[in-house]
């Protein structure tokens, strides 16, 4: 009974992909605690915890209802691409996973319109309506269209900084409505965040055409129009190297030229662009040229979620070394 129990328990964690729900959760506690508080300075945190623990429970239930029924419409490109990872339609059935989908996704929206509501926002009320929808969609059709798939999963990446600052923006504007015309307050909350916003969004489109490249056989065998089907992989190649080429140029010139550094802080802030997100951007680039057979590029996809992850620490490098006011 107890091993039936556990069985079902970790099955269910592995559908609703339990890392990257890790990961969500992660992501949104560091651009709160190690973004939006330094950036609101003497302002003070905005955020209560209780309001964090709904966004993060929102977004990661999205999250994970979005799992759910990507595997639900993915069974038969999965038993060709990955069927040691098949889940639904073998340990869990069609019908189970659906109401996994419904559940998860409705708990998500429930929560995240009672924490919209509580700031009175309804571009966050969106957010959380707009997003599961086009998730459904995803996973229904727009991912085996060109390129507009991806799209979409990039910009559901990109949307969970953003969800951060839409939060703070509107408990400001509820709290200090007179005040904030005489401050640059919502503006570097957006400029903040949103640069965290496009690296997540710039990251992902790349994962997800390298897994277009390993996903190749099913897609095809399936007429999906998938980037790789389209043009080929070596135009799919290229694609990743400008790419690449362009998020390493963005760094580095954010780096030098956009970010006012203060004195001391342009070493570290360097040596992190530099060891943490240039080599092994270029370093997953070569080994997607280097990949000869589909689960090659399985190596350069753990690579990126590394660079994913690396990039969101660079706000722990903000909030230790970056003076308040040299961001208000």
């Amino acid at each position: 009974m107890i091993e039936a129990i556990l069985h079902r328990v970790l099955t269910f964690l592995r559908l609703v992909r339990w890392y990257n729900l890790v990961f969500i959760l992660i992501l949104i506690w560091v651009m709160e605690k190690w973004v939006a508080v330094p950036v609101l300075g003497p302002w003070g945190e905005q955020l209560p915890a209780w309001m964090l623990a709904l966004l993060m429970g929102a977004t990661a239930l999205i999250a994970a209802g979005g799992y759910v029924i990507n595997d639900y419409f993915d069974i038969k490109i999965d038993r060709i691409n990955r069927p040691e990872r098949l889940i639904v339609s073998t340990s869990v059935s069609k019908t189970r996973a659906m109401w996994y989908f419904r559940i998860l996704t409705g708990l998500g929206i429930v929560m995240g319109l009672i924490l919209s509501w509580y700031v009175q926002s309804t571009a966050l009320a969106l957010v959380f309506v707009l997003v599961p929808g086009l998730l459904w969609f995803y996973s229904a059709s727009y991912k085996r269209q060109f390129l507009v798939g991806n799209l979409i999963v990039s910009l559901s990446a990109a949307m969970t900084p953003m969800v951060v600052a839409l939060t703070n923006v509107a408990i400001l504007r509820l709290r200090f409505p007179d005040l904030l015309q005489y401050t640059n307050l919502v503006h570097d909350l957006y400029v903040w965040l949103g640069g965290f916003a496009l690296f997540a969004f710039l990251t992902t489109l790349v994962r997800e055409i390298i897994k277009d490249l390993q996903d190749l056989p099913g897609d095809r065998e399936l007429e999906c129009h998938s980037l790789p089907v389209v043009i080929g992989t070596l135009g799919t190649k290229i694609v990743v190297t400008v790419l690449t080429i362009g998020i390493v140029a963005l760094v580095l010139w954010l780096n030098y030229a956009v970010v006012p550094f203060p004195h001391g802080f342009t070493d570290l802030s360097t040596r992190f662009a530099l060891y943490g997100l240039t080599i092994p951007m270029l370093c997953a680039l070569w080994l997607v040229w280097s990949a000869k057979i589909e689960s090659d590029y399985r190596m350069p996809q753990l690579v990126w979620k590394f660079v994913m992850f690396i990039g969101t620490m660079y706000s722990f490098v903000v909030l230790r070394c970056l003076p308040i006011e040299g961001i208000l």
